[in-house]
């Protein structure tokens, strides 16, 4: 079975990577795919580019958003595929990427799946049972998840009045919704995920915050949710004063 996989793809301004990253998807040796771009009216020639590709892309959107979750918020809402991945402007796929997620999404009983990528490290696992003590437990969104558009509609949009929507958003599908995912295998790298992206600069103090919201919007116990908020800043004392002063 071919599975239909839509591909969504949020830019503002990234000349320097847009076409690298259309490139990795428009090139995959898979073929049955929809690719959607949302550009929030870039003016510093990325426009130009994607337009070189038109041909290649089954929708392109350029209109001004809200933020980076509104945008793919729009994407989810127009994807028509049976399974549905995001990949940011600086982030490229391996041409066998989609390849190996439809062989997943075939060969297994799941509704999402988490490649391994290539960060500042090997991202690699996905380990659910650690989730309500911490967020480290997936590889990433951009390049390495991959969800049954209809189970991602049923959960719902990304919450943009959170910083991680994303995480929200995990932590629905794991713990309120139960579904079922797996990860890649370790050699399986689906692409690479570059550093400097939106979160990596978000101050750390309102990174922690933006997380108890988070567990807390989802009925976890607050002294729980403060607890371990003041082992992140006993564990990195000093990133945690350093955002301190720099807000300050």
């Amino acid at each position: 079975m071919n599975y239909k996989i839509s591909i969504i793809t949020v830019v503002k301004n990234s000349a320097l990577s847009i076409e690298k990253c259309i490139q990795s998807v428009v090139r995959q040796n898979y073929k049955n795919v929809e690719y959607i771009i949302i550009d929030s009216n870039s003016n510093d020639g990325t426009s130009e580019i994607i337009k070189k590709y038109e041909d290649k892309i089954s929708v392109v959107i350029r209109e001004k958003d809200s933020g980076i979750w509104d945008a793919m918020n729009k994407g989810l809402s127009i994807a028509k595929g049976d399974i549905v991945g995001f990949l940011n402007a600086d982030d490229c796929y391996y041409s066998n990427a989609l390849e190996l997620v439809n062989n997943y999404f075939c060969n297994n009983d799941i509704d999402f799946l988490f490649g391994t990528v290539e960060k500042y490290k090997l991202m690699h696992g996905f380990s659910p049972n650690i989730i309500k003590w911490s967020f480290g437990f997936y590889t990433s969104h951009s390049v390495g998840f991959f969800i049954k558009t209809k189970k991602h509609k049923e959960i719902g949009f990304y919450n943009s009045k959170f910083l991680s929507a994303d995480i929200d958003f995990f932590y629905k599908m794991i713990v309120n919704f139960k579904l079922k995912g797996c990860a890649s295998k370790k050699s399986e790298i689906f692409g690479t995920f570059r550093s400097g992206g939106f979160s990596s600069k978000v101050n750390y103090i309102d990174h922690l915050k933006d997380l108890n919201e988070i567990r807390i919007s989802n009925k976890q116990n607050k002294f729980f949710v403060y607890f371990l908020y003041y082992l992140k800043i006993l564990k990195k004392p000093l990133k945690f004063f350093k955002s301190y002063f720099k807000k300050n």
